[in-house]
């Protein structure tokens, strides 16, 4: 009999500060009413000074297994997806395992930007499909405000900090009918951080041009967000035997909420079933499905037996969808 994978438990964690907009309104040349309309967004979460992705990912972590009952020591596999590391290497899920006890997990991080989580279920997804592993922890998290230059008007407004993670276990009933990935790198200059890596190493000529951090082009990313997130929906339920009617809760990346919208119209689904946390957090990359997934089941809005789709889409380009059955 094939083995399915399942989520057990969930868990979050974002920093107490919150940056408003009206924060925001000191700081550039923006407007409450800018920002909300185009955005959705009215606050996000920021670490504090003492606080590094691996710190956000840690508590996260911590709550997941609690829910999962579920004890470190017992892990197989360790999955953190991020773009914003403490550092370079080691992987932030080896420091993860470090301050949880997991001796005997298998640990690695995936750089697939907003689409993290949902690639990095997918693979926690065949890992225990293949029989190789029994528990999983999958850990989405960012720190997006250490990337963030706040003196662009047009990304700033955007990103915030947090993490969300959940554990995979082998399951009898539901658990992930289907996932579908892709990603298109002729258009990887619509989104990057260009300095830092080998192609431009630190240097005091990259930190003068700005080059650490987060450049995008909102408009050419807005177009092709709409459709490929529709499309990695409808793909994932088309493997799955499901029609868009079948659906009880889209959890999708909390990019902005014109998108999401726009989204669920292409799919034919009223707003009501798509969650949204965006207003309070704006875009924490691959730690803002993690999140809502998490506070979607927190709040009851994903019961036993639900079809619930993840979908996410980032710089890559990447995209990606899941489909649960809770």
């Amino acid at each position: 009999m094939k083995i399915r994978a399942g989520i057990i438990g969930v868990g979050c964690y974002l920093p107490s500060k919150r940056l408003t907009n009206a924060d925001l309104e000191k700081m550039v040349d923006t407007t409450d009413e800018w920002i909300t309309t185009r955005t959705g967004i009215k606050e996000r979460r920021i670490a504090s000074k003492n606080e590094a992705v691996s710190d956000l990912a840690i508590a996260a972590a911590k709550n997941a297994l609690k829910d999962a009952k579920v004890k470190p020591e017992d892990l197989d596999l360790i999955i953190v997806a991020t773009i914003s590391p403490d550092m370079h290497f080691p992987s932030t899920a080896c420091l993860v395992q470090k301050a949880l006890g997991a001796k005997k997990a298998l640990c690695f991080d995936v750089g697939a930007a907003c689409a993290g989580f949902v690639y990095a279920l997918s693979i926690a997804q065949q890992f225990i499909e293949s029989g190789k592993t029994k528990k999983v922890l999958v850990i989405g998290a960012e720190m997006l405000s250490s990337i963030t230059d706040w003196t662009d008007r047009n990304t700033c407004v955007l990103f915030g900090d947090g993490a969300g993670a959940c554990v995979v276990t082998p399951v009898k009933r539901g658990g992930i009918i289907s996932s579908y990935l892709g990603s298109d790198g002729s258009q990887s200059d619509l989104m990057m951080m260009p300095g830092g890596g080998s192609r431009h190493p630190a240097s005091h000529q990259t930190i003068n041009k700005k080059m650490h951090f987060i450049k995008m082009q909102g408009k050419e990313l807005f177009k092709l967000a709409v459709n490929i997130m529709a499309d990695a929906a409808n793909k994932a339920l088309k493997q799955a035997g499901l029609k868009c009617k079948d659906v009880d809760c889209v959890i999708p990346h909390q990019a902005n909420i014109r998108i999401l919208m726009a989204v669920a119209k292409k799919l034919g689904l009223p707003p009501e079933k798509i969650f949204l946390n965006i207003e309070r957090y704006g875009n924490m990359s691959s730690a803002s499905t993690a999140t809502a997934l998490c506070e979607a089941v927190r709040k009851g809005k994903i019961k036993k037996g639900d079809i619930v789709v993840l979908d996410a889409f980032g710089a890559g380009l990447v995209w990606g969808a899941c489909v649960i059955r809770w």
